[in-house]
């Protein structure tokens, strides 16, 4: 690919992202995530846990929740995960928590779903009634374990690496550097992972891998980029000063809104990048596509589509020949 197709990609990437008005969509998500993330994580902690312990995996998503947002947003999750935790009482309350606990997970899915398909131009089929929105929450609710399953590759993963390391640095002094960045390439890989996993299920589109999987390394690229920036912006004592007692909540709503901000800049960027450099992008048998209805992005002066038929010959000789009598 040559520069200028690459100025090209970025430059309609950005057009997609001003009409699709994805920063509303990254506002309504991180407002929405909000509400989800203790139900989502405690799903993700049962599935881990039920392998390495549910102390074990807690501990995990803490700490890297911890190394996101600091110290201020990982205590506001502990706290949301431990008022969760709470013991029921009685067989009512058990089934009441369970089933908010399944709702307020897959929600988060459901209103991704959505925007999603925004993005990707396609929207559901009307009239197909109740089986087609409890498909849309088992799928919902796969991605809930797809994200348990890889906690627990991650979980695996560095407990390997960390015995490994410690076995080794006895014998070849300074393998930690290297290993380091070993465990840096792992991660960077879990996340392409999950981010290509969410634009292939979740969409109601048909959409090839290899595509998904360019623009899926891109969101983890911009993701890790901006998670250190962040940090340092997140780190200083400006948040604290303006939010007072509210700057824990304040610290994970603007990480939220800008990895949801990083996550819809990679689906415009796959979308663009699938439509002109990939595979074409089917609806699936439950969708429509609407692209048809969506307004051009084109300059109007420079756009054929719109430009002012000129008279025929015809009609000026007759409206001539009326204006003479």
């Amino acid at each position: 690919m040559h520069l200028r197709s690459v100025g090209e990609l970025l430059k309609e990437t950005f057009q997609e992202w001003n009409q699709d008005k994805a920063s509303r969509l990254a506002a309504a998500l991180a407002y929405y995530t909000i509400f989800s993330i203790a139900p989502l994580l405690m799903i993700a902690i049962a599935v881990a846990g039920a392998v390495f312990g549910e102390e074990a995996a807690r501990g995990e998503i803490v700490t890297q929740i911890q190394d996101l947002v600091g110290e201020a947003g990982a205590t506001v999750v502990q706290t949301a995960l431990a008022n969760v935790n709470q013991t029921k009482t009685g067989i009512v309350g058990t089934s009441i928590g369970l089933a908010t606990l399944l709702l307020g997970a897959t929600g988060l899915f459901g209103e991704m779903q959505d925007a999603l398909n925004t993005i990707w131009e396609v929207a559901p089929k009307s009239g197909q009634g109740i089986w087609v929105l409890i498909r849309r929450r088992l799928i919902s609710f796969s991605m809930v374990l797809g994200i348990g399953v890889l906690l627990l590759l991650s979980l695996f993963l560095s407990t390997a690496l960390a015995a490994f390391s410690s076995f080794m640095n006895s014998w070849i002094p300074g393998l930690a550097t290297g290993l380091s960045i070993l465990n840096f390439v792992v991660s960077f890989s879990l996340m392409t992972l999950l981010f290509a996993m969410i634009y292939v299920i979740l969409p109601d589109v048909k959409i090839a891998w290899k595509d998904v999987l360019v623009g899926a390394a891109t969101t983890a690229f911009l993701f890790t980029i901006g998670r250190t920036l962040l940090s340092m912006y997140l780190g200083s004592a400006a948040v604290s000063s303006t939010f007072g007692a509210a700057s824990s909540l304040a610290v994970l709503l603007v990480w939220i809104y800008y990895s949801a901000q990083v996550f819809f800049l990679g689906a415009e960027f796959t979308q663009v990048y699938a439509r002109k450099y990939g595979s074409e992008i089917v609806p699936t048998k439950n969708a429509v596509s609407v692209a048809a209805n969506r307004l051009p992005s084109v300059d109007p002066q420079n756009s054929p589509r719109i430009r002012p038929r000129r008279r025929s010959g015809f009609l000026t000789k007759i409206k001539n020949w009326f204006g003479r009598r």
